[in-house]
């Protein structure tokens, strides 16, 4: 009797072994094979155009100011604006004038008013800057009849939506860029520069984030419908801003490839209730909860923190981080730098002989040393960056380069897969979440092309 209740007893105890290995099995995606004749779009280069002819889409909240800083870079003519709402476009008209531009074509009134614009043969680069969900249609369109796309973020917000940009992109053998402006801000780059140069030794940790209370802002969005995103969609629906310099920084599919994601969220609890303030109705079945945190482990070995909340009541703050074998740096709440002192040379090495080495250094000689790190292009550009704005001029730089890359036929700072790895985690926070926190395989969006390029860098024509 007594065996049989030990055989027993371990059959349960096997089957609950079973049982944690079913849940922590890695749940993995399709990668669709690349159709016949398609190559990869690595290192991309377009014919040069020593003028690029842009038209917009959507003239609501980002749109505006993206063509008024278009009307402030030489070498570009803005061709075409397009918007549903007729009011939007003439007041992007009066943008164009005060700069001394003359009137572009207007497009409105209508859903497939871009078609018209997208089909013109005098537009080389259409910018998109609608709500999330109309992103890959008008992409999808505007590469079809020639055109390079730029895309506000999230670019895409599945991965069918991926894979369709990507395939497109190789495909018509055109840029299909997002346009994520924080991996131009000021610190991030000089930080970058910085890893690049070895100051923080092997570079093994990053963390990035959105947090920023969205109260102020949820009824300037047209329909509600960032709000209604967030009620339906359960994951990290915003993660760009955070893991864009997170990527940069690891070399991503340019020596190294994030290979799985685990999620993890809290419960909906502000988010019903903004829902019910705004609308009048109750929101049982909201679905994101107030804060989403994500690990991400490389091929290689390095790890990330992604966190997303634009509910709760805190600073703002993309929570950007750098933890190297030899060096730190963060940017919020305090601009940090922590060296090792052989890390460094010269005066900075003098200076930071006597400094306790659990302290990070002193904010005059951090922020010397993030001036002095600053990539030569971003100093040429800085004061006018930061006199024609756009989140502090990191929108001005990112927009130069595009042009700069375009009229010069340079590969772009951001490809398509940049883009696919970025957005993904949207869909695959999501997979994670709704089966307890799994994790889950992050496809390799180049099929094989990961490691052919060796280490992130900016173009120029030499």
């Amino acid at each position: 009797m007594m065996k049989r209740l030990i055989f027993f007893l371990t059959l349960v105890w096997l089957a609950g072994l079973a049982g944690i290995n079913a849940q922590t099995r890695m749940i993995e995606t399709k990668v669709p094979k690349r159709p016949a004749g398609q190559q990869d779009v690595l290192q991309l280069r377009a014919k040069p155009m020593s003028t690029v002819r842009v038209g917009f889409i959507g003239l609501g909240m980002r749109g505006p100011g993206a063509v008024e800083r278009f009307a402030q870079i030489e070498g570009t003519e803005v061709k075409g604006l397009c918007d549903v709402e007729a009011d939007r476009v003439e007041a992007c008209q009066r943008l164009l004038v005060k700069h001394g531009r003359p009137r572009a074509t207007a497009y409105s009134g209508s859903t497939e008013a871009y078609k018209e614009m997208c089909e013109r043969k005098d537009i080389d680069l259409v910018y998109i800057a609608t709500d999330w969900v109309h992103h890959v249609p008008l992409a999808l369109y505007a590469m079809e009849h020639g055109k390079h796309v730029a895309i506000e973020v999230p670019a895409a917000m599945t991965l069918e939506e991926i894979w369709q940009l990507i395939n497109t992109s190789e495909r018509t053998r055109l840029h299909c860029m997002m346009l994520e402006n924080c991996v131009y801000d000021f610190f991030e780059i000089a930080a970058l520069n910085m890893a690049q140069q070895g100051l923080f030794g092997e570079v093994l940790h990053v963390e990035g984030a959105y947090q920023h209370n969205l109260d102020d802002f949820w009824t300037a969005y047209w329909n509600n419908w960032r709000l209604d995103f967030n009620a339906k969609h359960r994951g990290d629906v915003y993660p760009t801003h955070g893991i864009g310099p997170d990527c940069q920084l690891l070399n991503i599919h340019r020596g190294d490839r994030m290979e799985y994601l685990v999620a993890m969220d809290t419960k909906p609890y502000n988010g019903p209730r903004v829902a019910k303030k705004l609308t009048g109705k109750d929101c049982p079945d909201f679905q994101n909860g107030d804060q989403t945190s994500t690990l991400i482990r490389t091929v290689k070995g390095k790890t990330m923190l992604i966190q997303h909340d634009v509910l709760t009541p805190r600073p703002y703050s993309r929570m950007y981080q750098i933890v190297g074998s030899d060096g730190y740096a963060s940017k919020y709440p305090v601009h940090q730098l922590l060296f090792r002192s052989d890390q460094l040379k010269g005066k900075e090495s003098a200076d930071y002989q006597n400094l306790n080495a659990h302290s990070a250094m002193p904010d005059s000689l951090c922020t010397a040393m993030l001036k002095k790190y600053l990539p030569p292009f971003v100093k040429e550009l800085e004061e006018k960056a930061k006199k024609v704005g756009g989140h502090g001029g990191m929108d001005f730089i990112m927009d130069y380069r595009l042009v700069y890359c375009l009229q010069h036929g340079l590969p772009l700072d951001m490809d398509v897969y940049d883009m696919a790895e970025w957005c993904c985690l949207g869909p695959l926070t999501r997979l994670s979440l709704e089966n307890g926190s799994a994790p889950v395989a992050i496809p390799d969006f180049t099929r094989g092309a990961w490691d052919r390029v060796k280490g992130y860098q900016y173009a120029f024509d030499n």
